[in-house]
């Protein structure tokens, strides 16, 4: 699944660059958005706020690796890991990073598009 590996590097390019906007453009039409110690974040305006407030807080370093896709008809599935830092902004007190995630995906106008996200800490708490 060429094109959701290609949609995963972009994601992960944005993230990389604190761009809300261009993160939002991966996403479908109606997205949920589930963060670690956070409510679901359901539409498009509600996901687009919440990369914002990420961006304002902290910038990410991270790198993706992708263990599995599987596509099923117009939805699709991939199980990722990432690592990396995260620095928070008001200190600029720098931290590890590591995550696994779960994204599903749909395709919407021929092209594959995250439609539900989800991850939690890979890290133990200090």
């Amino acid at each position: 699944m060429k094109q959701i590996q290609e949609v995963l590097q972009q994601y992960e390019q944005v993230l990389n660059a604190s761009d809300a906007n261009a993160a939002l453009e991966l996403y479908s039409s109606d997205p949920i958005f589930m963060p670690q110690f956070a409510p679901a974040q359901v539409g498009r305006d509600a996901v687009l706020d919440t990369y914002k407030q990420i961006f304002q807080t902290i910038q990410l370093q991270v790198k993706f690796t992708i263990h599995e896709v599987e596509a099923m008809g117009e939805f699709a599935y991939a199980r990722t890991s990432s690592s990396g830092t995260a620095t928070v902004l008001a200190d600029n007190k720098t931290t590890s990073e590591g995550n696994n995630e779960m994204f599903i995906f749909k395709q919407e106008n021929g092209n594959w598009k995250i439609h539900r996200y989800l991850f939690a800490s890979s890290q133990a708490s200090n």
